[in-house]
């Protein structure tokens, strides 16, 4: 069963619980018996950094229709 974690709007405490998946958007109740707490979003980073040859099509120097878009790092600056 996966965790999900929600924030209080009564108190503001962060927590987790442990529910199927099919509950995850249903309000929690807070440690401090608070109802309504919603779910928050999952957030994570990469980190990484572009290269000239990504080794795949499209990657910096890549010849491909369309160009490899604007979030490449070749068209920066």
């Amino acid at each position: 069963m996966p965790i999900y974690e929600y924030r209080c709007r009564t108190c503001g405490a962060t927590f987790e619980e442990r529910r199927p998946m099919d509950d995850a958007d249903h309000p929690g109740a807070c440690p401090s018996g608070h109802l309504g707490a919603a779910r928050l979003l999952p957030v994570f980073a990469t980190i990484g950094s572009a290269s000239q040859s990504g080794g795949f099509p499209g990657a910096c120097g890549d010849p491909v229709p369309g160009g490899c878009g604007a979030g490449c790092a070749c068209h920066a600056g």
